[in-house]
């Protein structure tokens, strides 16, 4: 299909800079069918019905964004994807002024030799030492801040330590928050338990690739991005469980539902899964694995809106996101949530 189709006018005052405060205050759009309903995420136990599962990614942020040099020139590095213990795939700012064999000096005693640069410019880094990683990182890394907000406020601050993380945050490894879960507070989950709505957790390690421009034409020529997920065998059996017994599995965030359907076989059972996923879903995909999606409203031509329309055709969402324009919701990370019941 065309990228021309997906895109969308977006006034820049309509990207929100800070999420709502509480998380549960936010605004969600309900469509369901061919309805269209102004809510909020406080409403969302009315909006669904008893039996039906919530699917959380559990996946941590790491401050994966360095700054360093290699000798007078300044590099920037994104991380993206763990290839080794010590290895991580990275996007590079000032990339031209790199060679493989380099040492960056990031700071704090952290060094990283580049290697291997990728079609898409990508560098691998080797981080030298015997620290862990992760370590590393706490040391000289910020919180990667989607660059819409980033460019806007200047980068991270300290409150993005906490409010970039998700209540079920606990697998480190994403360079990006799983975005629609950022709304959920204890209070909102036991509003939840108490309306018979249950909850489960898999794992994807989301990619800084999420952030990037769709540059293709045609989506048929555009190329996702691998990133690393599990669904062990126990929620496997709770969500065909739910499923099976005529309830609902929702998805919370497009990179939970990205996951489930890369698990799904084509009687829409979920197996377990463990390994890299790099699907690609747009309109004509069959979904196998979910009923529905909690999301936030997603960037024009991207990957995460031509998903949205897949799931509740594309004119609907393109009427939607006019309407949510419209009527003054606030787009992306730190913004509000629509609920996708098709």
């Amino acid at each position: 299909m065309n990228v021309d189709l997906f895109d969308f006018d977006l006034p820049p005052e309509r990207i929100a800079l800070r999420p709502a405060v509480p998380r549960d205050a936010a605004r969600m759009l309900l469509l369901d069918g061919s309805a269209t309903h102004d809510r909020g995420i406080a409403d969302l136990p009315a909006c669904l019905r008893p039996g039906d599962l919530l699917v959380f990614n559990d996946t941590r942020v790491i401050p994966a964004q360095l700054e360093g040099r290699r000798g007078d020139a300044a590099i920037g590095a994104t991380l993206h994807k763990r290839e080794g213990p010590r290895r991580w795939r990275a996007f590079v700012r000032n990339g031209r002024r790199l060679r493989g064999g380099d040492t960056i000096d990031f700071g704090s005693g952290v060094t990283a030799i580049a290697d291997d640069r990728g079609e898409d410019g990508s560098f691998a880094l080797d981080f030298a030492g015997d620290e862990p990683v992760e370590m590393l990182l706490e040391r000289a890394g910020r919180m990667p801040l989607p660059p819409y907000i980033a460019a806007k406020r200047g980068g991270a601050d300290a409150r993005d330590a906490q409010d970039y993380q998700t209540l079920f945050a606990r697998e480190a490894g994403a360079v990006a928050a799983p975005t629609a879960a950022l709304h959920f507070t204890p209070e909102l989950i036991a509003s939840l338990d108490a309306a018979g709505i249950g909850h489960a957790t898999l794992t994807l390690h989301v990619g800084a690739g999420t952030f990037l421009p769709v540059k293709a034409d045609d989506t048929d020529d555009h190329r996702m991005h691998a990133e690393w997920g599990r669904i062990d065998a126990a929620t496997a059996d709770r969500l065909n469980a739910v499923r099976a017994a005529g309830n609902r599995v929702i998805a919370v965030g497009t990179t939970s539902l990205r996951l489930i359907e890369s698990a799904c076989d084509d009687n829409g059972r979920v197996r377990p899964f463990e390994g890299d996923t790099a699907i690609f879903i747009t309109p004509g995909y069959r979904f196998k694995g979910i009923d529905g999606l909690l999301t936030n409203f997603h960037l024009p031509r991207s990957t995460l809106f031509m998903l949205v329309s897949a799931l509740m055709g594309r004119e609907r969402m393109q009427a939607a996101y006019a309407h949510a324009i419209g009527h003054g919701y606030r787009f992306y990370s730190y913004g509000d949530a629509s609920l996708l019941l098709p």
